[in-house]
Parts: structure tokens; C-alpha cells; sequence
């Protein structure tokens, strides 16, 4: 919200964005296209930060049961105009009580893409990532994408990770499956539970 603050458009504009892309035929699903490859049919997935549904939009059409939570009303109210299906949220990612909103957790799987991660308040990137782990399913996983040139780096993160009791499946360059090169800007992370 601090970047609407300081740009109070932002968010209108990104909505348009998003729907001048699609009806440009721009692919906007790649990031689904991985999370349901991962899933089993009919999966409980939440998208943390889902921003104006395009990735929650794709995984409904899939045919699975789908929550996105975004703190911006905006997005979220873009998300139910253009993409009718799944449930819609406002709320903060380290504050939202799902279980208040008739939420229930936990997840097969959580998707967290867009770059939300760097957004979110640094203070509450570790809250964020440990409330991951509260809302997977003990075999439930988790595919998180950021840039990592945005303040906040891949070590951070994973440092992060570790700390919330969560484990690093698998890190990537980007959603298509480019292997992470030391000199990778993006950071796609599979995440699970820690075996006890």
C-alpha cells in the first residue's frame, strides 16, 4: 500500500495493464501452468497476493478450489469483475485471519508470484513466510517467484525459510523451469514442510 500511497494510480494502472495484456493474447498463465502441473486434480490453493486474479483465474478454470488474498481493494475488486469463480479477499498477508473470512486451511498448495514477496513490509517478510507454513497441508507445497534485485535477496529469503520450518524443494530462475544461476535475478522457490 505504501507504493499506492506514493502513487495513488498505481493500482487502476496495473489493473489495465493486466487487461490490455490479455486481450493483447499475451501469455499470462505461466505461473499456473506450474502450480497445477504440481497439483492434484481439484486442489485447495490459495494465491498469496493475488493481485487482479490472473493466476487464481487460471488454476479455478483448471478446476481448482481457489482463494487469492490481496491487501490492495482494488485488485481484489478487479479480480471479481473480470474472473467470476474463485473467493476473493482483502487482506494483509501477515495479519488476514482466514479462518474469521470462512477460510478454511489448510492448502494443498500456495502460490505466491507477481513479485509480492519484495513488496511486502520488511518487517513482516519472515511473519508472511511463516504463516506459509501455518496454511500448507502437512504435504502441501508451496511455489513463491520474486525478483531478487528488489531488497530483499534469495538469501535472505531462504534464510527465511529455514527459520519458519519450511525447506527449499527446488530453486529456479523463472516459472518455465530455467535452472538458478549465481548471476539470476528472479528466484522461483518450491517450498515443504520440514520432515520432523
Amino acid at each position: 500500500m505504501q507504493k499506492v500511497a506514493e502513487d495513488p494510480g498505481h493500482s487502476e494502472w496495473y489493473v489495465e495493464r493486466m487487461r490490455g495484456l490479455a486481450r493483447a493474447g499475451e501469455d499470462l498463465a505461466g505461473e499456473a501452468r506450474l502450480v497445477d502441473a504440481m497439483a492434484p486434480r481439484g486442489a485447495r490453493i490459495l494465491d498469496a497476493g493475488c493481485g487482479p486474479g490472473r493466476v487464481a483465474a487460471a488454476l479455478a478454470a483448471a478446476g481448482h478450489d481457489v482463494v487469492g488474498v490481496d491487501v490492495d481493494p482494488v485488485l481484489i475488486a478487479a479480480a471479481e469483475e473480470d474472473h467470476p469463480g474463485p473467493r476473493w479477499l482483502v487482506g494483509d498477508l501477515a495479519e488476514v485471519d482466514l479462518a474469521a473470512e470462512g477460510v478454511a486451511t489448510p492448502f494443498d498448495l500456495i502460490v505466491c508470484a507477481g513479485n509480492v514477496i519484495p513488496f511486502l513490509a520488511p518487517s513482516t517478510r519472515a511473519t508472511v513466510v511463516r504463516r506459509f507454513r501455518e496454511w500448507l497441508a502437512p504435504e502441501g507445497r508451496a511455489a513463491v517467484g520474486f525478483g531478487t534485485d528488489r531488497g530483499y535477496t534469495a538469501d535472505d529469503f531462504f534464510a527465511d525459510v529455514t527459520a519458519a520450518g519450511l525447506r527449499t524443494d527446488h530453486a529456479l530462475a523463472t516459472w518455465d523451469l530455467e535452472p538458478l544461476e549465481p548471476n539470476s535475478d528472479f528466484l522461483v522457490a518450491i517450498l515443504s514442510h520440514t520432515p520432523a
